[in-house]
């Protein structure tokens, strides 16, 4: 299991994340294109989920070297170097032993998630996944012709009754949970795994916030849990490390017949078995180099959760917010202020001038989605710019 930081645990800074970097004009999704999903420029986003963060050193100087190296032809991912990185992650940070022979790669978890509903369901068949949702869920699924269907977080009876509709195919698990941050214990994952297989359900879980979990909470790959039938975990250093400008995921794949035919569509339908190389030299420096750059993220990333708690709760304590259980976003559920949602992002982008996600793009409204992956002066501004926007409209 990943090695939790002790409680209360001062939130060090060894690497400089309070030291903002400028992302300006760098051609950044969540600043330079924050008016295509707000209407509105130059706002400062609290958006979509990458960090405001360099990447760990070890990544960096590993990119450069091999930039140094001149010549970027074709490449391979199955090689010794890439999978090896990943079993001794597994092994140290997960106390999983994962075979290297079932390891994937794909150019994104997404695609990961396209090519594994085309192998386990028809059009028209069932999708199960967790409500609220990671918002890439829905349109995915509605572009493969499949049908969605959602299930409250802890409602087991009816995850139960979904699950067992004949024509039910696959649950989408998000493990730990975006948007919420939830951290699924080994009981309810054992409780699903039960499920899944009394009812044949196959099970993609993406656990690509993996690697972010807070102490006491501790991940557990669906590896541990997917004894025999059709499973895949779907993930990559991306978030953890903050490199999705990369490119680059990979997936572990249990059934062997299910891993033949994905990477056959990956390489023959696709033409996507060279990988983006540089993809392969940060996963290899995150996973043999950047476990100490890691759990200082994790404590800093855990020291601006905080933050966002002790403000909310001086302003708002109805509220009882707490920081979640794995990952930098703040998913904070406003209803018992009573606030409609419009007038909320009214004031927020117009009188506050910051972006934050609406719970809506997530299929629960009176909720939003605060991403404090960033200095905590920037994380300060935004908790601030919420509670004024609250308290003007209360």
């Amino acid at each position: 299991m990943s090695s939790p930081l002790p409680a209360g645990t001062a939130p060090a800074d060894p690497y400089g994340f309070g030291v903002p970097v400028d992302r300006r004009g760098t051609w950044c999704t969540q600043w330079d294109y924050v008016e295509d999903r707000f209407g509105v420029p130059d706002l400062l986003p609290f958006t979509i989920s990458d960090m405001d963060f360099e990447t760990a050193p070890e990544v960096m100087a590993a990119l450069r070297g091999r930039l140094d190296h001149g010549v970027l032809g074709y490449s391979r991912w199955r090689q010794d170097d890439f999978l090896s990185a990943i079993v001794l992650w597994y092994a140290t940070r997960h106390a999983t032993a994962v075979d290297p022979g079932s390891v994937v790669y794909a150019p994104s978890v997404v695609y990961q998630l396209s090519q594994l509903l085309r192998l386990w369901s028809e059009p028209g068949d069932g999708v199960v996944a967790h409500t609220p949702m990671y918002d890439a869920f829905p349109t995915t699924v509605a572009a493969h012709g499949r049908r969605l269907r959602s299930c409250p977080l802890d409602d087991w009876a009816e995850l139960e009754r979904l699950l067992a509709l004949p024509d039910t195919a696959v649950l989408l698990l998000c493990s730990p949970h975006n948007p919420t941050g939830r951290v699924w214990s080994a009981d309810e994952l054992d409780r699903m795994a039960r499920l899944c297989a009394r009812y044949d359900v196959a099970v993609i879980s993406d656990e690509i916030h993996a690697d972010l979990a807070h102490a006491p909470h501790v991940h557990r790959p669906w590896a541990l849990h997917g004894d025999g039938g059709r499973w895949a975990v779907i993930t990559s250093a991306s978030k953890s490390f903050n490199i999705p400008a990369l490119t680059g995921s990979y997936g572990i794949i249990g059934d062997p017949a299910s891993r033949d035919a994905f990477l056959r569509q990956l390489k023959e339908a696709d033409g996507l078995s060279s990988p983006a190389v540089l993809s392969l030299v940060g996963h290899i420096a995150a996973y043999r180099e950047g476990a100490p750059w890691l759990d200082a993220l994790r404590a800093y990333l855990a020291g601006n959760l905080q933050a966002v708690a002790d403000r909310l709760e001086r302003a708002f304590p109805q509220l009882g917010w707490e920081p979640p259980q794995a990952g930098y976003l703040a998913w904070i559920d406003l209803r018992p202020l009573g606030v409609e949602d419009d007038a909320l992002q009214r004031e927020l982008v117009e009188v506050e001038k910051v972006a934050v996600m609406p719970g809506s793009a997530y299929g629960s409204p009176g909720r939003v989605r605060l991403n404090v992956g960033c200095p905590r002066s920037k994380a300060e501004r935004g908790v601030d710019a919420l509670v004024r926007a609250l308290s003007r409209l209360r």
